[in-house]
């Protein structure tokens, strides 16, 4: 009994200590976190913005076309993680506040000296450039204000930026805009076209079954009226949009979508907060098929068939409508940016039985896939396996194989989670099979390493992009050539050494550097192929060096270069 009264008390406090935590974020503070710059905050990407797979989950802002500006903690607290990768945010900064948020730092070009030389003793201890580390809560304080970094344009950045996130206490992104960081902003959002998409079996517009683009015309007050629509059955709409702030051009994200039918609101889009366990669900949002074939994205207003997005707000009937013959409708649109600037869309609507009816085209094959079933096919030696879930809808998909070489449907489907791709290595040597990977062919047949698992004779490869995948060998070793120094050169005047590394066909997996034997630590920036050593690192005492470099790619072709330079 004793033991029940005191796990009962441990739980109520437990849930007391929880409700307090929420509650301390229900209301959401304006006047906590600063600028992360020391200049006019001029964006070249919005929070929630639609990137490739997922919605952009902070806010890039502009350095003024170049690297090295100061960084500065936006409010007190700790590093709480450093994450440092070739990809993605490359240099990137996590900051645990008091009042449980986090401030996140990427693309950036260095450390502070404190936090960098944290780095660099366990980069060296492990031997390694690639590094997460998870800083204790005494070790790395800072205060607001503090400069904790320089901007740059490390990982998947394309040109110099910072990117910079505010993360609620269960990690989920949201918009910084409503911390009370301000983006100068008194342009209305664009609208570039507008959608209409009959769903139902029966459901028509202008007498047929097939998405269509609705004709807008630009009234004085800057609002749209779209031409009439003669529909019937249940139908729903699209929109391409974009928003400008003030001081850059960038086609940036919207913050909010209201529709509203006959003056009841029916579908709402908001992009205050959002998890990353959800983002890939960005392509049920879009019309995904439309994207891959026009590289522009149409936002649906309406909510598609196990879509879990919690962006959606006072959705009826999944956003979408059901015209009814001889009725009249008015569905308007009206796309705001976070600063209240807003455009206005009015969709006039007549219910109307066609006489003629086109209906939707169905390109149906002999594999249909259930959404909710899992699927496997062999041909060839090649096995296809498809869990259930990979696909958001049942979808007709066109398989064939020819050779080792499987045409697995086209990349205008989305996958939402891994499928298998598997080959029969049997007929191949061991010399062979080591050297062979698992490729997807792109633009002209280009092969691209798929990540290849080998077992015995099976060769094994997940994706999440539809195309056709084969057996490619790779026999070349990667190349790797001085770019700032020769063999038998002094270079005392240099404040780093550089070599560039490039492979045409597996790609690089690996490097390893050593001056006289011992290890020194080379960053690799994959978007000029080079590697850098820094000899601030002072690892580099030698008048005379020997550096060996070694790289290897997917396949294990190795190569090695070898240089002697000198310093004083």
């Amino acid at each position: 009994m004793l033991f029940y009264m005191t796990m009962k008390k441990t739980f109520a406090l437990i849930l007391l200590l929880f409700t307090a935590a929420t509650q301390a974020q229900s209301k959401i503070p304006s006047d906590f976190f600063q600028n992360p710059l020391n200049v006019d905050l001029v964006l070249s990407g919005t929070f929630g913005e639609l990137r490739s797979n997922h919605f952009h989950s902070g806010m890039d802002i502009k350095t003024q076309q170049r690297e090295g500006l100061p960084v500065v903690a936006a409010a007190d607290g700790f590093v709480s993680r450093i994450n440092i990768q070739h990809y993605g945010y490359g240099k990137a900064l996590y900051i645990q506040h008091p009042n449980g948020y986090t401030t996140v730092y990427g693309h950036l070009q260095k450390f502070s000296p404190e936090i960098e030389a944290y780095i660099k003793k366990q980069q060296y201890a492990k031997e390694t450039y690639e590094i997460e580390l998870f800083p204790k809560a005494d070790e790395l304080k800072v205060t607001a204000s503090e400069l904790v970094a320089l901007s740059g344009n490390t990982g998947g950045s394309g040109g110099p930026h910072l990117h910079f996130e505010i993360r609620d206490g269960q990690q989920r992104p949201m918009n910084p805009k409503l911390f009370g960081i301000e983006i100068k902003d008194t342009q209305a959002p664009t609208v570039n076209s507008l959608y209409v998409y009959p769903l139902g079996e029966n459901a028509h517009v202008n007498g047929s079954g097939e998405r269509q683009r609705v004709k807008l015309t630009l009234l004085k007050d800057g609002s749209f009226k779209a031409e009439q629509l003669n529909a019937c059955g249940e139908i729903a709409f699209g929109v391409n949009t974009v928003d400008k702030q003030d001081g850059a051009p960038n086609n940036n994200g919207i913050y909010q979508i209201d529709a509203v039918l006959n003056g009841d609101s029916i579908f709402q889009l908001n992009f205050d907060r959002f998890s990353f366990s959800e983002t890939r669900h960005l392509n049920q949002m879009i019309d995904y098929e439309y994207f891959s074939n026009n590289k522009s994205r149409i936002t649906r207003l309406y909510v598609q068939p196990s879509n879990p997005l919690s962006v959606y707000r006072n959705v009826v009937d999944k956003g979408t409508i059901t015209i009814q013959d001889s009725l009249t409708y008015l569905y308007n649109i009206t796309i705001r940016d976070f600063a209240g600037n807003e455009r206005l869309i009015r969709v006039p609507i007549k219910g109307e039985q066609p006489t003629d009816k086109i209906s939707k085209k169905i390109n149906e094959t002999d594999y249909l896939v259930k959404a909710n079933e899992a699927f496997n096919v062999e041909e060839n030696g090649i096995d296809v396996y498809i869990p259930k879930g990979s696909l958001y809808e049942d979808t007709y998909l066109d398989i064939s194989f020819t050779g080792d070489t499987i045409h697995f449907h086209q990349d205008d489907t989305p996958i939402h989670s891994n499928i298998t791709i598997g080959f029969n290595v049997s007929e191949y040597s061991e010399e062979n099979k080591e050297k062979m990977f698992i490729a997807r062919l792109g633009y002209r047949g280009r092969p691209s390493y798929s990540s290849t698992y080998k077992k015995g004779n099976r060769f094994t490869t997940g994706v999440r992009t539809f195309g056709d995948y084969t057996l490619v060998a790779d026999i070349k070793p990667p190349f790797i050539s001085p770019v700032n120094f020769k063999d038998g050169q002094w270079i005392s005047s240099n404040n780093n050494i550089k070599v560039r590394i490039t492979d045409d066909l597996s790609g690089i997996k690996s490097y390893r550097a050593t001056v006289n034997g011992k290890f020194i630590l080379m960053e690799y920036e994959y978007k000029n192929n080079t590697l850098t050593h820094d000899f601030s690192d002072a690892v580099v005492t030698d008048t005379e060096n020997k550096l060996k470099v070694i790289v290897t790619d997917n396949v294990g072709n190795s190569n090695t270069y070898e240089a002697t330079f000198f310093r004083k």
